[in-house]
């Protein structure tokens, strides 16, 4: 018997579960909408604000923002703290989504409207649900695995092919040959899923694809971002 009310309980808990799942996202709709046109940018929490990457992060939202276009991140520190501050001196939106953790990420503070999110799903949703791109600054796992969705979502056709960069060349160097020698090699992607990404060094790089993309469809498809 005690088994029987041991399940219920979890039945209940998992209900009310869903229901506060379902509170997050409409949140994240409701405070989100009329962000366009924006742009997501990814990066490592783990970047100091001495290191180079930092400065030119900062300059890539910064120009971006000049263009037009809100700037949205993770909202911690390191490469989302150099987007948001670039964002806030431009004078547009400036968004952070954090991410409640065990050992606290505090939101960095050049946001103009940030929310914090329990469960990871929710807040991957919403860095993805308003980008007209989407820049990938070196970081680590979480990175990475920011990076994959946004790449299986455009290969599913499950969103618009958008501008997807990777800055650094030096850094993503590996992921590219990798890609090449070893996935593509096993079949287990295609070829024209490689013009999905392409790598840039300098923000003006990055900064006039996103523009090209945006104001006139110059590059559109699978062919988006063929170097």
């Amino acid at each position: 018997m005690r088994r029987g009310y041991e399940i219920n309980d979890l039945a209940k808990e998992e209900s009310w579960r869903m229901f506060r799942i379902m509170g997050e996202l409409v949140e994240g709709f409701d405070r989100l909408a009329g962000i366009e046109p924006a742009v997501t940018i990814y990066g490592s929490a783990r970047l100091r604000p001495d290191d180079e990457l930092y400065t030119q992060t900062e300059e890539i939202a910064n120009r971006l923002g000049q263009a037009g276009f809100s700037i949205v991140t993770g909202g911690g520190p390191g490469v989302m703290e150099a987007a948001n501050k670039g964002a806030l001196k431009a004078g547009v939106k400036s968004v952070g989504l954090n991410i409640d953790l065990p050992e606290e990420q505090v939101c960095n503070t050049y946001t103009t409207m940030s929310m914090t999110f329990n469960h990871f799903f929710v807040r991957k949703v919403m860095l993805v649900k308003y980008a007209t791109a989407f820049v990938t600054i070196p970081g680590g796992l979480g990175t990475l695995d920011e990076l994959t969705e946004v790449l299986t979502l455009i290969q599913t056709y499950k969103m618009m092919p958008f501008p997807v960069l990777l800055v650094n060349s030096r850094y993503w160097q590996g992921l590219m040959d990798w890609l090449k020698k070893s996935v593509l090699a096993k079949g287990f992607i295609s070829e024209g899923d490689l013009n999905l990404l392409r790598v840039c060094d300098q923000p003006d790089e990055v900064i006039e694809t996103i523009q090209r993309w945006y104001t006139k469809r110059e590059i559109v498809g699978r062919e988006a971002l063929r170097g």
